[in-house]
């Protein structure tokens, strides 16, 4: 394939993230790139898609530079471009946890695993498996016994930690997220609260799914990407479906975000039912004066009407 898509951090000190985000975009548009990139004074972490050759120079210029020492890059092969235009943006963090008394990776974090290691964890009975990432995400897929934190946002997880305590206090924790880099700190949070044997699966997700050795086993469905694929897959030894259809429950893999531009909620939905409840998760939404399936579509409001009634016999059933 000509195009890559590639997946990368790294935390390190930026001393001015305002000028190396205008900088760094005046970069990327020079080689073609489109992703999203946010910088801050921790560090980057990026997505970028573009070329084989351009995808190349990226990764040459950013390895020479001495900030950026020792970043890796998940690389995937890819057949156009993962995203329709390129941002570089400053933040406060480079992911967002918003705690108080914040967590410098560099100084502490979990132990990392091999991904050798991470699937011997999933077999050890005496471990507890967390993932890290949210809600909809551990829907479309995840390890096999993993547990679920129930959370929208990143930021939501050290509530949820702290609410649950009591249930993993004394227990090995290892947990995973999609490319490394919420776990980083979400591990170290938990060893400044008090978790003793803490442990992270080194490269996450999608370095599991590629390693040759354990070849993404004990995964089960996709894993989420946050560019245009929407989902890749992981597991290559067996292939299993673990996401259900919002309406009718069953086996679905394919994600949209509901057409009312106001509630924007991602659900797992056939084409069939996407067209039958006009891409909405409610009757609600459905019918919202701005639903983007009914102007895309150019549906009439005798026929949006009739599809509305398909939420009232939905209900009844």
């Amino acid at each position: 394939m000509d195009y890559r898509v590639l997946l990368y951090y790294k935390y390190t000190t930026i001393e001015d993230p305002e000028t190396f985000a205008t900088e760094h975009l005046d970069f990327c548009k020079d080689l073609e790139l489109k992703g999203r990139i946010l910088v801050s004074g921790e560090g980057i972490n990026g997505t970028v898609s573009g070329t084989v050759a351009a995808t190349d120079k990226y990764m040459e210029t950013l390895k020479a530079d001495p900030r950026f020492e020792g970043i890796t890059f998940k690389v995937d092969e890819a057949e156009g471009h993962a995203f329709k235009k390129m941002h570089v943006r400053p933040r406060n963090e480079i992911v967002a946890l918003d705690l108080e008394d914040d967590v410098n990776p560099n100084e502490l974090t979990g132990k990392y695993l091999s991904p050798k290691e991470f699937k011997q964890a999933l077999l050890d009975d005496d471990t507890i498996v967390i993932d890290a990432r949210n809600d909809y995400e551990f829907d479309l897929g995840h390890f096999r016994g993993a547990v679920r934190p129930n959370i929208t946002r990143f930021r939501d997880l050290p509530d949820w930690i702290k609410e649950n305590k009591e249930q993993f206090m004394d227990k090995k924790i290892v947990t995973y997220c999609t490319g490394g880099i919420r776990c980083e700190k979400f591990s170290g949070f938990l060893l400044k609260e008090g978790f003793e044997d803490v442990a992270q699966l080194e490269g996450g997700i999608a370095t599991y799914g590629k390693d040759p050795e354990v070849q993404g086993e004990l995964w089960d469905g996709k894993m989420y990407v946050f560019d245009e694929r929407i989902s890749v897959d992981v597991n290559h030894v067996e292939k299993t479906v673990v996401g259900k259809e919002w309406f009718d429950g069953t086996p679905c893999e394919r994600y949209i975000n509901c057409s009312n531009p106001e509630c924007n909620k991602q659900i797992l939905v056939s084409e069939e039912n996407e067209a039958r409840y006009l891409g909405a998760c409610s009757h609600e939404c459905a019918a919202h004066e701005r639903n983007r399936y009914v102007k895309k579509h150019n549906i009439s409001d005798v026929e949006k009407a009739r599809r509305l009634e398909n939420f009232n016999a939905l209900v009844n059933q």
